[in-house]
């Protein structure tokens, strides 16, 4: 499940982030990481939900430390659950291609996290895709421990109920606004169809189609998504401006195109409706409480973005991003057929 998370609460007595964090190491990193994600955004732009999806499932697990990235030669890692083989390899590109770029220069070689790496990547593919830009604050490290089990439980699932998605929001310091706010990223969204197809075929004993859905766009989703359809094949979760992050994603559930049980509920329900209908109404609404999560001042133990965790056994700056010889075994990441895309 794609959801903007930026950032997220953890408890710590180290240092915070901040701005300029790398100016006297590597004082182009922003640039380095802009170029190399650019790049990459034109050769695809699965760049843009590949590297979301990615920073959200590192974050909700184990903090931002970028061990999401890691690979196991047992597939025992955190890219090997259930909830993560879906996480299109073009994420994983993204962030080598931007690490290769920054290590490039020989005064940034080895100085810059995977974990910040990651961030600016993030930050930089919402820009490319019309949404706001904001200051990354830096100065993450990069997670030495990744396991499979630490994802269970972790990560929002499309059949939450509202007090589901609130629940796990809350434990990573995060509000129903927040959520709402964050939630809005699957404008440039997207999904396998297994995810959904319950809402299409067996919703109930008494309704095969769910009655939320609206009934044109269900049929469009039936049609994309028949049953025993390819596991390859990946939908847009906006079906009106795929390509652009704008508050389309808004407008389309007050549609019932909501494409998740968990985003259609936001409008259904009565504590998020109203929310749901001023950022659709309003974009800029949208964007102030989007970026207003990351701008938020931040007490010492409230902050909602990951602060600065000295080097310890547990956390480094990575060589290589999944933790392997020369990359090897960072190739990670399902591959994807757009429904849209097929002629």
């Amino acid at each position: 499940m794609l959801s903007f998370l930026l950032v997220f609460l953890i408890t710590t007595t180290s240092a915070q982030l901040r701005l300029n964090f790398y100016a006297n190491v590597c004082p182009n990193v922003e640039s380095l990481v802009r170029n190399a994600v650019t790049q990459k955004f034109r050769q695809t732009f699965v760049t843009v939900p590949g590297t979301i999806r990615l920073f959200f499932h590192d974050c909700f697990v184990r903090g931002c430390d970028a061990s999401v990235l890691l690979a196991s030669p047992n597939n025992n890692a955190e890219k090997d659950s259930a909830d993560d083989l879906s996480l299109a390899g073009d994420g994983f590109d993204t962030v080598i291609k931007a690490k290769a770029a920054v290590d490039s220069d020989i005064r940034c070689r080895n100085k810059v996290s995977c974990a910040d790496i990651l961030a600016l990547a993030t930050r930089d593919v919402v820009g490319l895709a019309g949404g706001p830009t904001y200051a990354v604050e830096l100065g993450r490290l990069d997670g030495k421990i990744s396991t499979k089990a630490s994802v269970h439980s972790r990560l929002p699932q499309p059949e939450f109920s509202l007090d589901q998605v609130n629940k796990m929001f809350a434990s990573n310091g995060l509000t129903q606004t927040d959520m709402i706010a964050l939630s809005g990223a699957h404008t440039v969204g997207f999904s396998h169809c297994s995810r959904f197809s319950k809402r299409l075929y067996n919703f109930s004993p008494s309704r095969r189609v769910d009655p939320s859905l609206n009934p044109t766009y269900a049929t469009q989703l039936q049609q994309m998504c028949p049953r025993n359809v390819d596991p390859l094949i990946a939908i847009n979760m906006d079906p009106t401006t795929p390509r652009t992050f704008d508050n389309a994603y808004y407008k389309n559930l007050q549609q019932g195109m909501g494409l998740f049980t968990s985003d259609q509920i936001l409008f259904t329900d009565s504590r998020t409706k109203n929310t749901v209908n001023v950022f659709a109404a309003n974009k800029t609404a949208f964007q102030q409480a989007f970026l207003g999560i990351e701008c938020r001042p931040k007490p010492a133990t409230t902050i909602k973005q990951v602060t600065w965790i000295p080097l310890t056994m547990t956390r480094i700056i990575k060589v290589y991003c999944d933790g392997s010889p020369f990359g090897k075994l960072g190739s990670a990441g399902l591959g994807l057929i757009f429904r849209d895309e097929l002629s």
